[in-house]
C-alpha cells in the first residue's frame, strides 16, 4: 500500500473515532426520556428550518417530544 494511501485511510478512521466519540459524548448526559425524544426534537428543528410551513410541520413532533419527556 503506497504512503499517501495509507494516511488517508488512517486520516479517515481517526476522523470516524472522534465522531462518534463526540456522539456519544454528547448522548451520555442524556436520561432514558430525554433519548427517546431526541428523534423527534431533532426532526422538528429541521424542519422548523424551511420558510413559512417549517414550524406548523414541526408541531407535531414537537407533541411527540412533550408526550415522551
Amino acid at each position: 500500500m503506497p504512503k499517501s494511501r495509507f494516511f488517508t485511510h488512517a486520516r479517515r478512521a481517526v476522523t470516524r473515532l472522534a465522531m462518534w466519540s463526540a456522539v456519544g459524548a454528547a448522548v451520555l448526559p442524556l436520561d432514558g426520556c430525554a433519548v427517546a425524544a431526541l428523534p423527534c426534537r431533532l426532526t422538528s428543528a429541521t424542519l422548523k428550518i424551511l420558510p413559512v410551513v417549517g414550524h406548523v410541520a414541526a408541531t407535531p413532533f414537537d407533541a411527540c417530544a412533550a408526550a415522551i419527556d
